[in-house]
């Protein structure tokens, strides 16, 4: 499989045969005690494995299943937990962002700007955001074949972005279920640009709950697996001490103390693999 363009995320290296780098983090945020508790149990995890790690969180979960539902503090509180938590921690830090108009104060915080999946054809959004001249990071829409990514890399281009990044999290497989097409992951990085793969998106049930997500996370060693043996850039990961009382995509994420040990299983995959993949 061809290498990728480089994208520096900070002082960290995404793609181009860097190391395997970990984007992770609760779904949403919380309480600026809660995102840095989380961040330093995951930091520490990374250090030891030499993992590069960026912390990911939402400042608003725009797209909750009901009204009704947590959708986090909102973008000046959450970029303000964001901005304090980065500095504590010594951490590059990721969000979404919804909005054109969210674009210039997030990347005065954000170290990369992710475009949510829903609005992945969102042309404005994302010369928006490619014209902030932050890395950007778009996840697949559950509705796009992974070669449709490709108009999504010429729309950040032809805006003056080249820190492109690509995230495959699962294709819309009938009502309330999404599967992954493993061949989606070099068919995006063919683009030549890095690609994540969303782990704990990608047994998520969308609606399944009815008014909310649930999920399958005892799937998630099983296609975090797949996935690294196919030759990805870096994992995306929701994680939480206690996903049960998360108040967002609890049913999907990966438990705090389980995070070691896959890591571990990964490392080990990587290596064993990296020779034909790279």
């Amino acid at each position: 499989m061809a290498l990728t363009k480089q994208v520096q995320i900070g002082k960290l290296t995404l793609g181009d045969g860097a190391p395997l780098l970990l984007v992770a983090g609760p779904c949403v945020i919380e309480s600026e005690d809660h995102l840095l508790r989380v961040g330093e149990a995951i930091k520490a995890v990374c250090e030891t494995r030499r993992i590069p790690f960026v912390l990911k969180s939402s400042y608003d979960k725009a797209n909750r299943s009901s009204g009704h539902s947590f959708r986090g503090p909102g973008l000046e509180e959450g970029l303000r937990i964001l901005e304090r938590v980065k500095a504590k921690l010594d951490v590059p830090v990721i969000s979404d962002v919804h909005d054109v108009h969210q674009i210039s104060a997030a990347a005065q915080v954000l170290d990369i700007l992710q475009i949510p999946a829903f609005l992945c054809r969102q042309t404005d959004l994302l010369v928006a955001a490619a014209r902030s001249g932050k890395p950007v990071n778009v996840k697949k829409g559950q509705f796009l074949s992974p070669w449709d990514a490709g108009n999504i890399v010429e729309k950040l281009r032809s805006a003056g972005a080249e820190a492109i990044i690509l995230t495959e999290r699962g294709s819309s497989f009938g009502y309330n279920n999404l599967v992954v097409d493993i061949r989606s992951l070099p068919v995006m990085r063919s683009f030549g640009y890095p690609v994540l793969f969303d782990v704990t998106h990608s047994v998520q049930l969308p609606g399944g709950a009815g008014d909310a997500s649930s999920g399958q996370s005892q799937f998630i060693p099983y296609i975090a697996r797949a996935a690294v043996a196919a030759g990805i850039d870096g994992l995306f990961m929701e994680v939480h001490p206690d996903p049960a009382c998360a108040p967002s995509d609890g049913g999907s994420m990966l438990r705090l103390d389980a995070l070691a040990g896959l890591l571990n299983q990964l490392l080990e995959v990587q290596r064993v693999v990296a020779p034909y993949v790279n």
